[in-house]
């Protein structure tokens, strides 16, 4: 009787039926994650951004005005603006490209931070900083690095994540006889084989066997052995 693999098979589902959406995998549950944090900081800066336009702020003022607890200039309310720009349309885009977009904003904030807290109160303090400035930009570029990383850098990532690199997929072959003349050349074979290393070999077991050495897998020495057959008779 054949031998045969049985492999896992979808099950169908009615139409109208998404179990991925009634059932979200952790792909969905990442990217979820960080396109919330990805708008709530957007908003925040964009809200921050708009409000000192209101105020007409200076541009290069060295001294802010106080907008949402925090010092503001002209610049600083559109650098606010852009970024909260930047950030609603990464949300709105591939995963990858939402993960990225925060990574990088992420590493701009600390830096931007560690900066402004060497020229604090000199006139090269063009974003007009204070401590607390320097607190919070410190505070959303962690922030924004923790969910921009979220679900995509580290080991053992799930295959539906947005960020998991795709597998190749191996094929699975049945190298089991499946035929009276494979299961009989599977028993020549072995007696070949076995005669050969005893020393009791006929000079056609030594050459079919000599044959099959060049094969790598059991059925490919198995078709270079019947190759040998005329008329589908084994030798014996």
């Amino acid at each position: 009787m054949a031998l045969r693999l049985h492999l896992p098979h979808r099950t169908a589902h009615p139409a109208g039926d998404h179990p991925a959406e009634d059932h979200p995998g952790p792909g969905a549950r990442v990217f979820a994650v960080q396109r919330t944090g990805a708008v709530l900081v957007a908003l925040f800066l964009l809200v921050f951004g708009l409000l000192g336009f209101a105020d007409n702020l200076a541009f290069f003022a060295t001294d802010g005005e106080r907008i949402l607890g925090l010092s503001s200039n002209g610049l600083l309310s559109t650098i606010s603006v852009v970024v909260a720009v930047v950030l609603l349309i990464a949300a709105a885009r591939s995963p990858r490209t939402a993960s990225t977009v925060m990574i990088v904003i992420g590493v701009l904030f600390l830096l931007s931070g560690l900066l402004n807290l060497a020229v604090l109160r000199t006139s090269f303090n063009v974003l007009a900083f204070e401590f607390r400035n320097v607190a919070f930009s410190v505070g959303v570029g962690l922030l924004l690095l923790v969910l921009g990383a979220y679900g995509r850098i580290g080991g053992h990532l799930p295959d539906d994540s947005p960020y998991a690199h795709p597998r190749p997929t191996e094929e699975i072959v049945d190298e089991n006889p499946s035929t009276p003349e494979e299961f009989a050349a599977e028993r020549a074979m072995r007696d070949a084989e076995v005669a050969v290393v005893q020393h009791t070999a006929t000079p056609e077991q030594r050459r079919r066997v000599e044959a099959m050495s060049g094969a790598h897998t059991r059925s490919e020495r198995r078709r270079v052995w019947m190759s040998f057959d005329v008329g589908g008779r084994q030798l014996r």
